[in-house]
């Protein structure tokens, strides 16, 4: 299964709603044009000279569009996992230097950004796994790992281990490491 099919169907999956209503969600949702559109890029990238110059002004205007649209930048530098979800949007920034594992959920007003000099100069790796809360800030070289929950606001500028839920306290704390999803 592609990518791509993998981000439309975490839009699809959530709610209760009836086949046509999730599906016209897909079809209105932010998110999902937004990974259309990186997904997009990263298949021209893959393509000859070509295939570039025809369809790489085709993918620049897309992607201003949904800068200037719905206030999504993903560059697609980044390296986004499968099963990619945007809950909602709005002023939400990806560094194409970030690496992004599969089945991540953000939120609105989150950045995930380059920060540092030298050796230190970079941006997050995300694990799998990860809900990052509206209004978070990721920067600089630091890993994430999978199984984390990031809360509201939280301002992250170090590296947090598996199943660990931060939350801004005025910076961020570590108050457990029981992980983002339920044991079964």
């Amino acid at each position: 299964m592609s990518k791509l099919k993998k981000d439309i169907l975490r839009t699809y999956n959530m709610g209760n709603y009836s086949k046509k209503r999730r599906i016209l969600n897909c079809l209105i949702a932010p998110g999902v044009r937004a990974m259309v559109v990186y997904r997009f890029g990263k298949w021209i990238d893959k393509k000859g000279k070509l295939t570039k110059i025809v369809l790489l002004p085709l993918y620049y205007l897309l992607n201003q569009r949904l800068k200037s649209k719905w206030g999504i930048e993903i560059s697609k530098g980044a390296e986004i996992g499968e099963g990619f979800y945007i809950g909602h949007f709005g002023g939400i920034t990806i560094s194409p230097l970030a690496k992004i594992g599969k089945n991540v959920n953000i939120s609105q007003q989150v950045t995930i950004g380059e920060s540092g000099q030298g050796e230190r100069r970079g941006a997050p790796t995300i694990g799998d796994d990860v809900y990052i809360g509206a209004g978070a800030k990721l920067i600089g070289k630091i890993t994430i790992g999978n199984n984390a929950k990031i809360g509201a606001n939280a301002v992250i500028h170090k590296d947090i281990p598996e199943n660990a839920v931060v939350v801004m306290s005025p910076g961020f704390e570590i108050i457990s490491y029981k992980g983002n999803r339920k044991k079964e």
